[in-house]
């Protein structure tokens, strides 16, 4: 086990669900917060296989499912029809800009949008516990987009 005080947040967890702890459902773990990004469960499984993990697929499946509800990940609908998740652990609230054509995501902060949720929240009596705000845009600028339109 790689992170520590994560794998024991997830064994705490477990144990309060009654899962079973098991070597597989950490080395689901430790490869979901070491990957670069966002990814999907797929990618996850394939990257796994690729450093010649034994993990089936359905473990990643269900193990990024008990991740999410540990709140070590969190899962992402980027409008793709493929579900994405990211790590919690241990990062800095952002947001995302997408690309509606390709698919690239920007992550960035922006302190408006946090004091806005906030205010939004206390108007209408509510508390803010968590919030998520993604863009869907055209990235016009990037050449390195295969929708990219010079004209």
């Amino acid at each position: 086990m790689k992170n520590k005080q994560a794998a024991e947040i997830f064994r705490e967890f477990l144990k309060r669900g009654n899962n079973r702890i098991t070597p597989e459902r950490f080395e689901v773990l430790d490869a979901a917060l070491e990957f670069d990004g966002h990814f999907s469960a797929d990618e996850l499984f394939i990257s796994m296989k690729n450093n010649h993990s034994r993990v089936s697929r359905a473990t990643v499946y269900n193990t990024l499912e008990l991740l999410t509800h540990a709140d070590l990940l969190s899962l992402r609908n980027f409008g793709a029809k493929v579900n994405r998740y990211e790590s919690n652990y241990k990062r800095q609230d952002h947001f995302h800009l997408v690309c509606i054509d390709c698919g690239q995501i920007m992550e960035f902060t922006e302190n408006k949008i946090e004091i806005i949720s906030k205010e939004i929240s206390e108007k209408l009596g509510f508390e803010t516990s968590s919030y998520s705000f993604n863009i869907f845009a055209r990235c016009k600028r990037k050449p390195d987009c295969p929708y990219y339109n010079a004209t």
